[in-house]
């Protein structure tokens, strides 16, 4: 074990700026893990592309050697592994499986039930009047409710979300938690495809069971590629809403721009993926070759961790990274990763994203934090987390 090497997590340099070594001269750095092995840091922009898809680079947590950057991590993924973290040809024919039903125009048909989950909600904060915790009562429902009628599951049965969120803290939550977080998904999961199975109805979980995916996946590969469409829709498009909507009013300005210029929400959303880069613990992944990754030898057998908040903050693929700013009009952030494990709901993400922000100017111009940012709590799970928000607003 080398003491003289920084730890990883490193601490952020405020709530909302990450930690210092992101901006580091150096791209490719060297940190120590929980259980004292040492991993290769990639914050370059140019270099966390290449580890994302390098073919001497694998993703798959199967592998004995492979590095894990936290005990919890560790004991959710060798519990619960889904494609994302396979190679080759699995992963290929799983992922087959899902792309199409993710396709852009397929999801762009579900902006009138997104539009409609959202006014429904800005309804429920105007009859209930300000403050309100924007997290809890606006945050958290829309991605749950998109979830819940895109797969099909009970609305009822949104309520697990919350609880999923508040037990799935992987860098301190104790690993047993972590597989008793994990096995709820589960037994949800394996639920609602038994549902299905009788009881179909238009919805993604039924086409996949009465169509392709039957034939193609084994239940134990439709069981946990389903568990990881479920949550992952949730968390990250959660927090996104949330993190992003104080990142606008810390920056009131552009705020207003928007609330001017409603035509510039969809460069908005770009910037804010770019920006707040949610992911604190980014996926990591293990050399199973040798190879040249800028003027760093990396090793067989070293562990890798490519940092999509490095890379979007990379002076040498944005101009001045560390402001921000709505009308920057670039696409080529990494906030949904490279390569073939880019993120597969990337477009159902920015679907809820744009028509978030599109009724929030439009419906609550009058929103702003209740709470100095600074009182803002910002937990560093595998992703930056908001536990509460509290918001008001006026009308005139």
């Amino acid at each position: 074990m080398d003491e003289t090497l920084p730890s990883f997590p490193l601490a952020r340099r405020s709530a909302f700026d990450p930690p210092a070594e992101y901006s580091a001269a150096e791209k490719v750095q060297k940190v120590r893990l929980y259980d004292g092995r040492s991993a290769w840091l990639v914050v370059g922009y140019d270099e966390v592309r290449e580890v994302l898809s390098h073919p001497a680079v694998s993703a798959d947590r199967r592998r004995e050697a492979f590095p894990f950057s936290s005990p919890s991590r560790e004991a959710l993924e060798r519990a619960d592994p889904s494609f994302v973290t396979f190679d080759g040809p699995d992963h290929a024919r799983i992922r087959r499986v899902f792309t199409r039903y993710f396709a852009v125009r397929r999801i762009q048909a579900l902006r009138p039930v997104v539009r409609g989950i959202v006014d429904d909600l800005i309804d429920e904060l105007l009859a209930s009047g300000p403050p309100a915790d924007f997290v809890r009562s606006f945050a958290a429902e829309v991605p749950a409710r998109t979830i819940c009628h895109f797969l099909g599951l009970p609305l009822a049965e949104r309520g697990i979300f919350q609880e999923l969120d508040a037990r799935r803290n992987l860098l301190a939550t104790a690993p047993g938690d972590v597989r008793s977080a994990t096995g709820l998904m589960l037994d949800l999961t394996k639920r609602l495809i038994e549902s299905k199975r009788t009881d179909p109805g238009d919805d993604l979980v039924s086409e996949l069971v009465h169509g392709e995916a039957a034939e193609v996946l084994t239940p134990e590969e439709l069981l946990h590629a389903l568990r990881l469409v479920i949550t992952a829709g949730h968390e990250t498009t959660s927090n996104m809403i949330s993190l992003g909507l104080v990142t606008l009013l810390r920056h009131h300005d552009q705020w207003q721009d928007l609330i001017m210029e409603p035509a510039l929400v969809p460069g908005a959303v770009e910037e804010l993926l770019r920006y707040v880069s949610i992911f604190h613990i980014s996926p990591t992944r293990l050399a199973v070759e040798s190879f040249q990754l800028g003027g760093t030898r990396i090793e067989a057998g070293d562990g890798l961790i490519p940092v999509s908040a490095g890379a979007n903050r990379d002076p040498d693929a944005f101009a001045d990274p560390d402001r921000f700013d709505i009308r920057r009009g670039t696409r080529h952030h990494v906030a949904f990763g490279h390569g073939i494990h880019h993120c597969l709901g990337q477009s159902l993400a920015r679907l809820e994203l744009v028509v978030v922000l599109e009724q929030l100017i439009s419906r609550l111009p009058g929103l702003r934090l209740a709470v100095p940012p600074e009182e803002l709590r910002v937990s560093e799970y595998s992703f930056l987390k908001l536990e509460e928000l509290p918001v008001s607003w006026s009308t005139t």
